[in-house]
C-alpha cells in the first residue's frame, strides 16, 4: 500500500517542505527568479514542486491589495481569499488558524498573540515599505520569514512631497478652502518660490535620494541628515548633527522607519531648533512627529504650514471618520491654516500598487514554491537554483532551525543514505535556514526523512517539497 502523506502539524514543531542555491549574479538577478536556464543551447524548465503533504495552500490577502497580485497568486494554485479591509487583532486570531500565508498592507497588525494563533501560517508579505506593523522577532522565532517591498512606491511618495512642497510654499490649500467657501483673497504675501530654497531630507534612503534629484531639478538646495555615511546624489550634502540640518532648512520632510529611536524624533526641542517660517513635511510614519507639541509651533507662527499624510492613529477603512475619537488632537490640527492632510496616500497611485503587488506576490510564490527567502527582512536569505523536470525523482528540504550548535551534522546523518545534490545554510540571530536537494529519494524515504528531521532538537520548522 502506497504511504499516506502525513498532515501539517497544527502546533509547533511542523513540517510541511522547498529549494534554490547561492547565485553567482547580482543582487538584482536573485530578485528576480528565473522561469527557465539555458544549458548547451537546451531550455530547461524549472521543476513545480509542492509540499508532499498535498494540502492546499490558502492565502489571506487584506487591505485591497492589487489585483494583479490576487491574480498571480491565484494562477499559481493557491487559493486566495482578498478583503478590501483591515481586520482586527480578535478578527485574525479567529481567521489566521485557515491560512499558511497572509498580505497586508499598513493598517493590519501581526502580533505576537495572531502569530501564535497561527497554527498553519509560513510566510508574511508586506504591501508596503514598512514592516513595523509585524512582530519580527516573534514571526522569526515561528519560522516565519517576512517580505516587503522597500523600494516599488518610493517614486510615488518622493512625488508627493515635491507637490507638498510648492503647495505649501504657495499656501495652495488655504486659497482653494477660501474660493470654494466663496472667498477671493488673491496674496502673494508669505507665498514663495521653492526655486533657491533649501530642502533637508532626514532619512536618505530609497525615497530620500529619488527626491534629492527631483528636488535639485527644481532649482533647490538639498542638505540631508542620515545616521550612516552615504553618498549623496547630484550636489545634495550630508549634514551631522541633525541640528545643524533643522537650523538650515527651509523644508525638512521625513523618511525613516517607526523605531524606538525614531518615535518622537521631531518633537518640541527640535520644532523650537528648526528655522521661523519654515516648513514641516511627514510621509514617514505617523509617531515619528510629536503632533501636539508641532500644533503648538503652527499656533505660535513659529513654523509657517506643516504637511502629515501619516498619523499616530488611523481609520482602518475608507469612509471613516477622522476626529478626536481617533487621535485626541485630531479636531485642532484639521482648525489650522496652511496645513495639509492627506489620509496615508503616499504610494497610492496605480504605478506603485502595481509594482508593490508584483514584487511581494513573485516573493511569496517563490517561499510557498522554492523555499527562497531572499529579500525576508527578518531571516536568513537562503535560495538554490531550481530543481529542472529531468532531474527525477528530487525532494527539497527547507529546514527553519534555533542557531546552535551540530544542527548540520545532526540533519546530515539522517540525509547520509542519499545524494546531496546541492546544499546551502545559513543564520540571522537565534534562527537559521537549511535548503538542500536530494536526489532519488522513495514516496515512503520522504515521509520518512521529514518525520526524522522535524524530530530533531533544534527544529522550529521542516517542509519538504517534490
Amino acid at each position: 500500500m502506497a504511504p499516506q502523506p502525513i498532515a501539517i502539524p497544527q502546533k509547533s514543531p511542523r513540517v510541511v517542505a522547498t529549494s534554490i542555491s547561492p547565485p553567482t549574479q547580482t543582487l538584482h538577478d536573485r530578485l528576480r527568479h528565473r522561469e527557465s536556464h539555458a544549458s548547451f543551447g537546451v531550455i530547461r524548465q524549472p521543476k513545480v514542486l509542492h509540499p508532499v503533504d498535498n494540502e492546499g495552500l490558502r492565502l489571506l490577502l487584506l487591505e485591497n491589495i492589487s489585483q494583479e497580485a490576487v491574480s498571480y497568486l491565484r494562477a499559481q494554485a493557491f487559493t486566495v481569499d482578498h478583503y478590501t479591509k483591515a481586520l482586527s487583532e480578535d478578527e485574525l486570531v479567529e481567521k489566521i488558524p485557515h491560512y499558511h500565508a497572509i498580505g497586508i498592507r499598513s493598517k493590519t497588525r501581526i502580533t505576537e498573540r495572531v502569530i501564535k494563533a497561527a497554527s498553519k501560517l509560513l510566510v508574511i508579505g508586506c504591501f508596503c515599505i514598512g514592516t513595523n506593523q509585524v512582530d519580527l522577532a516573534t514571526a522569526a522565532k515561528a519560522g516565519i520569514p517576512v517580505f516587503n517591498s522597500p523600494f516599488s512606491n518610493s517614486r510615488s511618495v518622493a512625488e508627493l512631497v515635491i507637490a507638498e512642497i510648492i503647495a505649501l510654499s504657495r499656501q495652495l490649500f488655504q486659497r482653494s478652502f477660501e474660493l470654494r467657501a466663496g472667498i477671493w483673497n488673491k496674496q502673494s504675501k508669505g507665498c514663495w518660490e521653492v526655486r533657491g530654497k533649501t530642502l533637508g531630507i532626514v532619512g536618505y534612503g530609497h525615497i530620500g535620494s529619488q527626491l534629492s534629484v527631483l528636488a535639485e531639478a527644481l532649482g533647490m538646495r538639498v542638505i540631508f541628515y542620515d545616521v550612516i555615511n552615504l553618498m549623496p546624489l547630484g550636489s545634495a550634502r550630508q549634514v551631522d548633527p541633525l541640528q545643524a540640518l533643522l537650523a538650515e532648512a527651509d523644508f525638512v520632510t521625513l523618511h525613516v522607519p517607526e523605531l524606538p529611536e525614531t518615535v518622537n524624533m521631531i518633537s518640541k526641542t527640535e520644532l523650537e531648533q528648526m528655522k521661523e517660517g519654515s516648513y514641516l513635511i511627514n510621509n514617514a510614519r505617523g509617531r515619528v512627529v510629536d503632533i501636539p507639541a508641532l500644533i503648538e509651533a503652527l499656533q505660535s507662527k513659529h513654523l509657517a504650514g506643516a504637511a502629515l499624510d501619516v498619523f499616530p492613529a488611523e481609520p482602518a477603512s475608507n469612509g471613516a471618520t477622522f476626529d478626536d475619537s481617533v487621535n485626541s488632537w485630531s479636531s485642532t490640527l484639521r482648525s489650522l491654516p496652511n496645513v495639509i492632510l492627506s489620509p496615508h496616500i503616499g504610494g497610492s497611485t496605480e504605478e506603485a500598487q502595481r509594482m508593490i503587488g508584483e514584487e511581494v506576490s513573485q516573493a511569496l510564490a517563490r517561499y510557498l514554491n522554492y523555499g527562497s527567502t531572499v529579500g525576508a527582512v527578518n531571516f536568513p536569505e537562503v535560495d538554490l537554483r531550481a530543481i529542472t523536470a529531468e532531474q527525477g525523482d528530487h525532494v527539497r528540504v527547507c529546514h527553519v532551525h534555533n542557531n546552535q550548535p551540530g544542527v548540520l551534522r545532526q540533519v546530515n546523518d539522517i540525509l547520509s543514505p542519499y545524494n546531496v545534490e546541492k546544499q546551502y545554510s545559513d543564520s540571522k540571530g537565534d534562527v537559521a535556514y537549511l535548503l538542500a536537494d536530494i536526489a532519488d529519494v522513495s514516496p515512503t524515504d520522504v515521509n520518512k526523512l521529514r518525520e526524522q528531521i522535524s524530530k530533531t532538537r533544534a527544529n522550529i520548522l521542516t517542509r519538504l517539497l517534490a
